[in-house]
């Protein structure tokens, strides 16, 4: 039978594992994080480009609209958007105003990478969408495909509204 001063080394030792093996955990936890990190921002750098060169050839075909680049509390990306004068049912002037605007949304703390859009067409929100994965899951292709079907979305319901 061990005596109290031995059950007391052995209470230290337990403990002092245990402790050591928290900082190693925390440590992991935190290189972990800061990797967690630097994906979103080679994400939301490498969709803000594909966004931009998506978002930049609408004005070639649908002269008028402008482009804006977004970097922001709301995200980085950008928006394209133009207003339109013309004339109502009641045959007075009208005012149209229409944008479509994508984000890639700040990191959070649940370490997702967050796609946002806004559409509207002529006064009308015809788009509104999210999509977002875990960082650690991404599957970037998803996303750019995601980009170009809203871009396309959006130029023909534009193009069916003129």
């Amino acid at each position: 039978m061990m005596d109290f001063q031995e059950r007391l080394a052995k209470a230290i030792e337990r403990g002092n594992r245990a402790g050591d093996a928290r900082a190693r955990a925390e440590h992991e936890a935190k290189l972990n994080e800061e990797e967690l990190r630097r994906l979103h921002r080679e994400y939301q750098l490498e969709l803000s480009e594909k966004i931009e060169a998506c978002l930049k050839s609408l004005p070639e075909h649908f002269p008028g609209f402008r482009y804006e680049t977004i970097v922001g509390p709301k995200g980085w990306g950008g928006a394209v958007s133009r207003d339109d004068v013309g004339v109502d049912a009641n045959r007075r002037r009208a005012n149209y105003f229409s944008r479509l605007e994508i984000v890639v949304r700040p990191l959070s703390e649940y370490f997702v990478l967050d796609l946002a859009t806004k559409g509207t067409v002529r006064n009308k929100e015809i788009l509104s969408h999210n999509h977002y994965q875990l960082l650690a899951e991404v599957d970037l292709t998803s996303f750019t495909e995601l980009i170009d079907r809203w871009v396309l979305d959006f130029a023909e319901r534009y193009a069916a509204s003129r």
